[in-house]
């Protein structure tokens, strides 16, 4: 699997479980995602480099949007 510097490979693996995450205010859709992430992984359900991979991601796009 070829992993995306963007939202989509985080998009991806929520959907991966049914998770849908929108709202209008990206930084609060960027902080739903890092909680469904976590969650995903304090679960075992998403692999370590999948979490380190998302984590990077989105604090990366919350340093842009502020």
């Amino acid at each position: 699997m070829e992993l995306k510097n963007d939202l989509t490979y985080i998009n991806d693996i929520l959907l991966r479980f049914g998770i849908y995450v929108y709202d209008r205010d990206m930084v609060n859709r960027l902080m739903l995602m890092k909680m469904e992430i976590q969650e995903l992984h304090r679960n075992g359900l998403i692999t370590k480099e999948e979490y380190l991979n998302s984590i990077l991601i989105i604090n990366g796009r919350m340093a842009e949007e502020q």
